[in-house]
């Protein structure tokens, strides 16, 4: 065996050629750090950090068109970074269908190298401002009365925002565009070329694929590119430039969302900075992709046909969990060079000071459920796991971004060791920190040095759901339990639940506890740990009874619809929250 001993390449992506006569071999070389990037003072002044995390869609202001928009992050943001936070946490923002609305969920995008438009605030694109035709659209009075119905709504109703937003959206676009072709030397025409290049092949396609499923949806064909006419189920048809050669205004207008979104979020996170946030955005990447969206459309030899992502029966989930996105090929990966993994990582990477990654425990073996099987029947699949963990390693560095694992499950044995080694931070959840997962909670001291510490997930029932039962009562409605005796089972452990944290947080032991004083104890508790990074979940400041996902369902469940009770203003003019806030502050500033 021949070894080429290799010394002195620098950090990055490089192309190795080898030369024999006339033979001529190459492989994409990546050289990459021993760990992830970690934020110094972390490292000097053994900082402790706090952040409000937040589902965007579900934030609420007089002034927001039935959803929560990037300016709503904005004065989210501002509120926090008085109160002393140094980032805010959301949901994923990947692009999801706007031509099919009731595809909500952020954790089954479309495509996760690009962003959801419908969080763009209409008001605040620059063409708003002048365009004569948008604004009067705007101040028809049966436009007033959808608009005044969608924010008044107690749930989101995607399709009415969906409406609204792009019938405006696509006369600025209009607008744009006469601008454009008035004045091609602006500079916002300069911006939106230079985006537009910088894009690339993935932009144009990925807007391609908005158009097609626009074009089909319109036509009654459907969403699903499954269904659609041949010709058009692959990114590489020939048709494709027929299609773009005749539709090439509406692909234009997908171009000019993602423009429009990216400038917006870019915005709002140079602004956390100014503000003097330490980390800023922390932003939340999604295990895999909607199999009927743009990334499996455009990349199908990546993907697996037959198989859903899910997770194996446990006491939280008694039938297992199938997740419905499509898995990544491990073996496709490789032989690409990890091309689509390193676009997705820098796509989320970018704004952004911290990067969760979801069901991290997927970059080492992924839970592959078969086509119409049940979740139980399913096994792990091996993925490349040091290739992936050395590439997260390289961007994080090249960003000046942290990287969070959300760990929860079933972990292989030696997994959080070894992510701990590479300067991954672990995610730990005071529900699940338990001794043998039902007994006493661990003190705060037995967390990690290098964690995210929280007290539950948007998966989770919020503190107020749990004293309550709330979710208990869903289960019990919903049919989730298999059966009587396994919803038997699940209040007993919660009663068990209920007296443990009781008693770890030093309450009174009856399950009459004022809410207020729990959700205060158990903030106060996770923030004397050692763990660099608290999260504070805003559903808990503003002790909301309902959690934001149910798992286990879709539509029987209200997912991804929930709105904040309070405005953000009345939430952070809330004495209990300003005084919570600073008790979180001084717990994490004492040794």
């Amino acid at each position: 065996m021949l070894r080429l001993p290799l010394s002195g390449i620098p950090l990055g992506y490089h192309r190795l050629e080898v030369r024999c006569g006339n033979d001529v071999a190459s492989t994409r070389l990546i050289v990459v750090p021993t760990r992830a990037y970690t934020p110094p003072a972390w490292q000097s002044e053994q900082r402790k950090d706090w952040s409000i995390t937040a589902q965007l869609y579900s934030l609420r202001s007089p002034r927001n068109w039935g959803i929560g928009d990037f300016s709503d992050l904005g004065e989210l943001a501002r509120h926090a970074a008085r109160l002393g936070a140094s980032s805010i946490g959301l949901n994923p923002l990947h692009a999801l269908f706007p031509a099919n609305p009731q595809q909500r969920s952020p954790y089954s995008p479309s495509s996760r190298a690009f962003l959801n438009a419908i969080y763009i605030d209409i008001e605040a694109v620059p063409e708003f401002a002048h365009d004569d035709a948008a604004r009067a659209a705007v101040a028809e009075a049966a436009f007033q009365s959808r608009l005044a119905a969608a924010r008044a709504s107690e749930l989101i109703d995607y399709e009415s925002v969906w409406s609204l937003k792009l019938r405006v959206l696509r006369l600025l676009h209009a607008a744009f565009r006469d601008g454009r072709g008035a004045r091609p030397g602006g500079e916002r025409a300069m911006a939106f070329d230079a985006f537009k290049e910088a894009g690339g092949e993935a932009l144009q396609r990925f807007a391609s694929f908005e158009a097609l499923q626009r074009h089909f949806v319109d036509i009654g064909v459907g969403a699903a590119w499954h269904a659609w006419p041949e010709a058009y189920r692959q990114a590489d048809a020939t048709a494709l430039a027929a299609f773009a050669s005749a539709h090439g205004e509406a692909i234009e207008f997908s171009i000019f969302l993602q423009w429009e979104a990216e400038r917006q979020l870019g915005a709002q996170a140079q602004a956390m900075q100014d503000a003097g946030m330490s980390i800023g955005l922390y932003r939340d990447l999604a295990v895999g992709v909607d199999p009927n969206g743009a990334e499996a459309w455009g990349d199908p030899h990546l993907l697996v046909n037959g198989a859903t992502v899910g997770a194996p029966p446990d006491i939280y989930n008694t039938q297992g969990q199938d997740w419905g996105l499509t898995p990544f090929n491990p073996e496709a990966l490789r032989q690409s060079g990890y091309a689509a993994f390193i676009a997705t990582i820098r796509a989320n990477m970018r704004h952004a000071g911290a990067l969760r990654i979801d069901h991290v425990l997927g970059l080492k073996r992924l839970y592959w459920v078969p086509a119409g099987m049940g979740a139980a029947a399913g096994a792990y699949m091996a993925y490349p796991f040091e290739d992936l963990m050395g590439i997260i390693a390289l961007e994080s560095h090249r960003h000046r971004c942290l990287v969070v694992g959300e760990d929860l499950g079933t972990v292989p044995d030696g997994f959080r060791e070894d992510a701990e080694r590479r300067g991954l931070l672990s995610y730990r959840v005071l529900m699940f920190e338990r001794e043998d997962d039902v007994g006493a909670f661990l003190p705060p001291q037995a967390y990690p040095k290098l964690a995210a510490a929280a007290v539950a997930t948007h998966d989770l029932p919020t503190l107020a759901g749990l004293w309550t039962g709330r979710d208990l009562q869903w289960r019990r409605e919903l049919g989730l339990c298999a059966t009587p005796a396994d919803a038997a089972r699940e209040q007993a452990f919660r009663a068990s639940t209920r007296s443990a944290l009781l008693e770890a947080l030093g309450l009174p032991g009856s399950h009459a506890v004022v809410l207020a004083d729990l959700i205060a104890a158990a903030h106060r508790y996770l923030a004397r740990a050692p763990s660099p990074l608290l999260l504070v979940q805003i559903e808990d400041l503003a002790a909301e009874e309902e959690q934001m996902n149910l798992p286990g369902t879709v539509d029987e469940h209200p997912n991804w619809r929930r709105k904040l009770g309070p405005t953000i203003d009345s939430l952070f003019s809330d004495p209990a929250v300003l005084r919570l806030a600073k008790e979180i502050e001084e717990a994490r500033a004492a040794d």
